[in-house]
């Protein structure tokens, strides 16, 4: 059987990429005689070639694609020859989907960059280029496009190709094929062009043939992660999962990450029945013997060679949100099948797409590439990119929208989790609150400045103590004069405060305290870090709920009336969001009730 190479097509914005690979599916006769005619049809309707058929509508389906000329979604196609089978990702070429980029670049072999003739390299070249090597791909194609326009010159496709040498020196890639070519006219595609006799090289498809691809995983030891646990009646227990490097066979040791617990093989199990041995790639069942606790997320290794786990990271990323990535936002992270909590702790730099350079950077924007680190809420098992994509390789996601906003890859640990242990004590949280006679809880309190928050605090606890329970107040303007007085009101700053304060609410709660905490907080995900801090329970987010104009009636600062006449910035309610909470534990109006009935309403839902 033929092997498969999978590569992705990049290139700047009408550059010919979907020309490209649609003129080498004809030449190679793997379209069909239907979307043939579907493209002669559609060739007249919105081709960009006259009356000849647009080979570019074989690959960009979508109908906005076809009507702009240009590619929006990955289009993915696979064809064959007699010699290997490929895989191509059709990516966009506009900045705005630099995402796309990511996505077809991740599970690919081979890039082939194309560039205009005419143009020669562009920003988006460069950016396509570090996109693909920041995810694994070692082999590159410079595809120089549109000869035909530029009368075959010679000088032309060499200066260009000087120029591109210069990014793969960049990038460290000593695996660089230069063509020169005409997705048109079909020239040093599939067939060698009479046009440019000074090239003596092979054509695109003949290098595509023969290119010796290989992952950085080859040769290394076995490691699985678990998708599954597999359990269909009371005397089978599988962990189903596909085999990311190395070989396994009944009988082999094998430790469970990050657990460390050692166990063997007992067998493999496949839909065919059981097997001796499982390669990279496969998709197989594991039993074990003895059996051990296994989960989704963890990972089966060589017991001799085992992977690392650690729980702070260093990465590269490409940014996708719209809104800016900023240190201390809380996320999840997926790595491999293991899902965890996660926050960036530190933007290192930002890299500039046209030349590499490392930028200081406070924020990554929409589509910037950077290196960070990383704190994950839990330790995990994983492996450097370079070793293995498939354990190296995570996304990040928002925890609001479940939008994928960022991708990256784990370049080293900054720490291992090994070198770290929970120090466990005889004297718990639970025996402090006990000691003081009541529940420890934090009582979140959220609104906007002059909602009523800090006045509902105080009488709040002042209650509590005349009840005789142990408290302390977290006010918002008081901890900036100490804890948190570097920090500013970006929302870079506004993320860091909360997560300041949430850790030291946490610590105080284990201390048997019941901590009030009084700060606008307006960002939910901040929030939701927050309550993940602690137990089911000891978390109540109380939304000290008033409308902006009646805060701007009471504001006794007089801070309203000086940011909307500009004088402040960043300030939340009027050129900064407050982001109401989705489903808080308590919702007390300020602009109906006094500030006792409002403390009567928390009490009751203490005692509920």
């Amino acid at each position: 059987m033929p092997s498969t190479l999978r590569f992705v097509l990049c290139g700047s914005v009408d550059d010919g990429k979907s020309t490209l690979i649609g003129r080498i599916l004809y030449d190679c006769q793997q379209a069909f005689s239907d979307q043939l005619r579907r493209v002669e049809e559609d060739s007249r309707r919105y081709g960009t070639q006259g009356d000849a058929a647009d080979l570019a509508l074989l690959v960009d389906g979508l109908q906005d694609e076809r009507e702009q000329g240009i590619t929006i979604d990955v289009a993915y196609r696979a064809f064959e020859t007699p010699r290997r089978r490929f895989i191509v990702a059709d990516v966009p070429g506009h900045e705005q989907y630099t995402r796309n980029m990511a996505t077809g670049a991740s599970t690919a072999d081979l890039a082939v960059v194309i560039v205009d003739a005419r143009k020669g390299i562009l920003p988006q070249t460069g950016r396509h280029s570090r996109i693909a090597a920041m995810f694994g791909v070692r082999h590159f194609v410079l595809a120089v496009n549109k000869m035909d326009l530029v009368g075959w010159d010679q000088a032309t496709f060499e200066e260009i190709a000087t120029d591109y040498r210069r990014v793969a020196a960049d990038l460290r890639l000593t695996d660089v094929q230069s063509i020169p070519v005409s997705a048109l006219t079909g020239d040093n595609l599939t067939r060698r062009s009479d046009a440019m006799p000074w090239y003596t090289g092979p054509t695109l498809l003949a290098h595509l043939e023969t290119a010796e691809v290989e992952s950085p995983a080859t040769g290394r030891a076995f490691r699985m992660p678990v998708q599954y646990v597999n359990r269909p009646d009371p005397d089978f227990r599988g962990y189903c999962g596909r085999v990311a490097a190395g070989t396994v066979s009944p009988g082999d040791r094998v430790r469970v990450l990050p657990s460390g617990v050692e166990t063997a093989v007992e067998s493999i199990v496949v839909w065919q029945g059981t097997r001796e041995r499982a390669a990279r790639s496969d998709s197989v069942t594991l039993t074990l013997a003895p059996d051990v606790d296994v989960s989704r997320g963890d990972v089966i290794a060589a017991a001799d060679d085992p992977l690392e786990v650690a729980d702070q990271f260093q990465a590269r990323i490409v940014w996708m949100g719209d809104e800016p990535l900023t240190v201390g936002r809380p996320f999840v992270l997926k790595l491999h099948t293991r899902e965890v909590g996660c926050t960036v702790t530190r933007i290192r730099h930002r890299v500039d797409v046209a030349d590499g350079r490392e930028l200081a950077a406070a924020q990554l924007g929409l589509n910037d590439l950077g290196v960070v680190n990383l704190s994950t809420s839990r330790p995990v098992p994983f492996a450097p990119f370079d070793e293995s994509r498939e354990l190296g390789g995570f996304i990040l996601i928002d925890r609001a929208t479940n939008a994928t906003v960022g991708a990256g890859t784990i370049t080293f640990a900054l720490m291992r989790a090994s070198n770290l242990k929970w120090q466990d004590f005889d004297i718990s949280g639970e025996v402090r609150a006990d000691l003081k006679g009541q529940r420890a809880r934090c009582l979140w309190l959220t609104g906007l400045s002059a909602s009523g928050k800090s006045t509902v605090a105080n009488l709040l606890e002042r209650r509590l103590v005349t009840e005789g329970r142990h408290t302390y107040l977290l006010d918002g303007d008081n901890v900036r004069h100490g804890l948190n007085r570097d920090l500013g009101f970006t929302e870079a700053d506004r993320v860091e405060n909360i997560r300041r304060v949430a850790e030291v609410a946490r610590l105080m709660v284990d201390a048997g305290l019941i901590v009030i905490v009084s700060f606008i907080s307006p960002f939910q995900a901040e929030r939701d870090f927050a309550r993940s801090l602690f137990e089911p329970g000891d978390f109540r987010e109380i939304f000290v709920d008033a409308s902006l104009e009646a805060c701007a009636r009471r504001d006794p600062k007089g801070l309203y009336a000086r940011a909307m006449r500009g004088e402040i910035r960043n300030f939340t309610g009027i050129d900064s969001p407050y982001e109401r909470p989705e489903h808080p534990d308590l919702h007390i109006d300020t602009e109906k009730l006094s500030p006792e009935e409002c403390v009567e309403l928390v009490m009751r839902s203490l005692h509920s």
